[in-house]
């Protein structure tokens, strides 16, 4: 009979891969690796991100590799921006290249005006254009417009972001600084297949169906894949029946194991990275009103769960409560940030420094 992982199972096996039931003691660059990629989707709240995880962390840390280029900024999983090693970057584009592909074919905005184009003769001309230096889209859609100029230089500068590896260039996203998005060309050179992919995935995302390895990266028709692995993975169900696989050597924790309060920010890859993200997010989650309909929240974890989302402004950590929690221990963490002076709960004065 197969084993079945009910909610906090499933919450805690997650926390554990993503270094959420304690700070861990390895580089910011071995825990990039771990994680496949951050989603650095905004320039810095990914910092937060690795702040959540590591112990001892500083920005300043992550900064550094940035823009000594041991870490890159590029257009992978879903087709959104993620933060990983150089040759990580390499190995894992032409495996969501699909994504991209699809993307062009189907983009609201660009799709029409790029029919019909050569795409292979656009690809030469952006990579001969990004060879001498990094540019801005507005740049580089200035400079193609002479060779394709049936086609808005918008358009030719989007097709370019999802033809080529384009990284972008510091200072955009160093700590406590920034610039414009400008791009050059990825370099580095690396190889992986689509089953070590999904591998990946699983010793950092585990135990998860196969929707939920598509909802992370983006492809499609990995059924085949998952069913190749099949023999060297352990195979569960979850409550409603969906099947599960793992890696034999993944750690699955206790459901009762204790799990720390958490501050998520808002592309935080375990809000994002499964097609049934029950065991993280609650119903309290979407009952929230927010801004607009693809408004990204940044969330507190209480017991593994969401239970509250966040803002930081000025040195003040603004927390509203889905319902009643714990304010002290959420505090005592929010209070570790980096750049938070105070924190403030709806209805209470808060705590300070």
């Amino acid at each position: 009979m197969t084993p079945v992982l009910g909610r906090r199972a499933l919450n805690r096996a997650t926390l554990e891969r993503q270094m959420l039931l304690r700070r861990t003691q390895i580089s910011v660059t071995a825990a990039v690796e771990h994680l496949v990629g951050m989603q650095a989707q905004t320039p810095h709240t990914w910092y937060l991100g690795l702040w959540s995880r590591l112990a001892g962390f500083q920005p300043s840390d992550a900064s550094a590799l940035l823009e000594s280029g041991s870490l890159v900024r590029i257009v992978l999983m879903r087709g959104t921006i993620h933060l990983v090693t150089p040759i990580d970057a390499a190995a894992l584009r032409p495996l969501v290249q699909p994504v991209l592909d699809r993307d062009l074919a189907t983009n609201t905005l660009h799709s029409k005006p790029l029919a019909g184009l050569d795409f292979s003769s656009l690809a030469a001309v952006g990579e001969s254009l990004l060879a001498s230096s990094a540019m801005t889209a507005k740049q580089l859609g200035s400079a193609l417009s002479p060779h394709f100029p049936s086609c808005p230089p918008a358009s030719l500068a989007y097709a370019i972001r999802n033809l080529l590896p384009l990284i972008q260039v510091p200072p955009r996203g160093l700590w406590g600084r920034s610039g414009p998005i400008a791009h050059r060309v990825l370099t580095a050179s690396g190889t992986l297949s689509l089953p070590s992919l999904v591998l990946r995935y699983l010793g950092a995302f585990g135990p998860a169906s196969v929707l939920d390895v598509q909802k992370w990266c983006g492809l499609t028709r990995l059924s085949s894949v998952m069913d190749e692995l099949r023999p060297q993975l352990m195979v569960f169900r979850d409550s409603s029946g969906r099947e599960l696989f793992d890696l034999p050597s993944s750690c699955r924790p206790d459901p009762e194991t204790p799990a720390p309060v958490r501050f998520l920010y808002d592309f935080d890859n375990v809000l994002l990275s499964h097609a049934d993200r029950s065991r993280v997010l609650t119903e309290d989650f979407y009952r929230q009103e927010r801004p607009r309909r693809n408004f990204a929240p940044q969330v507190v974890l209480v017991d593994g769960f969401s239970a509250a989302e966040w803002s930081l402004s000025e040195g003040v950590l603004s927390v509203r409560p889905y319902r009643g929690l714990d304010w002290d221990s959420v505090a005592a963490e929010g209070l570790l940030m980096p750049g938070v002076e105070s924190v403030v709960f709806e209805g209470s004065a808060g705590f300070s420094a």
